[in-house]
């Protein structure tokens, strides 16, 4: 029987943090270990190869840690690595292994948030070019019209915490305007990358009243939840001490401080290498 392990979360830097944190609030008994490569980060703009590469390494990674199933808390990743590793990778592991990402989980909830059945989706440029969230979104809201709109500036932005400077501001700002120009009929924003909730109360001030912003994280916790009682099998392989580890690919002090901010606690994160 294999042994137990922490619940692995990946993203290429902070942003799976905003995820991390959801889920610790709906299942806060289960161990995590969370791994941001910062040091390749952003994701965003590289190549479908590079970021296979990276995300199959970072996987490899979380296994190697005793995690038996990994969230990718990216939606770049979740996009451009995740069907390929479950296709391709998981099949020739031993032991029950498994890779889940955030898209999904996300566009089963939209339709239902939705008065004027025409949403809006900011993300990074690997996500919008994959055409994820257009896919997913045929398969449980055909009816719904999409607007996506990449941001390539906010997680850099977000990642040097520049994203409250008037700079900042600007670009958030500007960015919206493009979205909303395309079509004026959106009510929903959804925020595809798990960077962005980390400026959705600066969104929300920027935007009329009538659209709502969605941020991913507890949808992608609740849907977690229900992965578990759906597959005991992973479940048991679970690790429940409640603990968490953080890790980095980048300075390790530089990610505890920018992780505390985010995370409203004290963290003492450790350097890893991927190879």
């Amino acid at each position: 029987m294999s042994e137990k392990g922490p619940i692995g979360i990946f993203d290429s830097g902070y942003g799976g943090l905003t995820v991390l944190k959801e889920i610790r609030e709906q299942l806060p008994q289960y161990d995590y270990l969370y791994l941001g490569d910062n040091a390749r980060a952003p994701y965003g703009p590289r190549s479908f190869e590079v970021i296979y590469e990276y995300t199959w390494q970072a996987v490899q990674a979380l296994f190697e840690q005793g995690c038996s199933l990994v969230i990718l808390a990216c939606n770049t990743a979740s996009a451009k690595a995740l069907r390929s590793i479950q296709q391709k990778q998981l099949p020739l592991l031993s032991g029950n292994k498994r890779v889940l990402g955030v898209i999904r989980p996300s566009t089963e909830a939209l339709g239902e948030m939705t008065i004027s059945k025409h949403i809006g989706i900011l993300a990074t440029e690997g996500t919008v070019k994959s055409e994820s969230y257009l896919i997913e979104l045929q398969k449980f809201a055909p009816e719904i019209t999409v607007t996506q709109h990449a941001c390539p500036m906010w997680v850099p932005l977000i990642e040097n915490n520049q994203q409250t400077t008037p700079g900042g501001i600007y670009f958030l700002q500007q960015d919206l305007l493009s979205l909303l120009q395309q079509d004026p009929k959106i009510d929903t924003i959804l925020l595809g990358c798990t960077h962005y909730p980390l400026v959705k109360e600066t969104l929300e001030s920027l935007l009329p009243p009538h659209i709502q912003v969605v941020a991913q994280g507890s949808l992608v916790a609740t849907k977690l939840e229900n992965y578990l009682q759906r597959h005991p099998e992973i479940e048991s392989l679970c690790q429940k001490g409640g603990n968490v580890t953080y890790v980095t690919t980048e300075s390790a002090s530089d990610f505890s401080i920018n992780a505390s901010r985010i995370m409203g606690l004290s963290i003492d994160a450790k350097h890893i290498t991927l190879h």
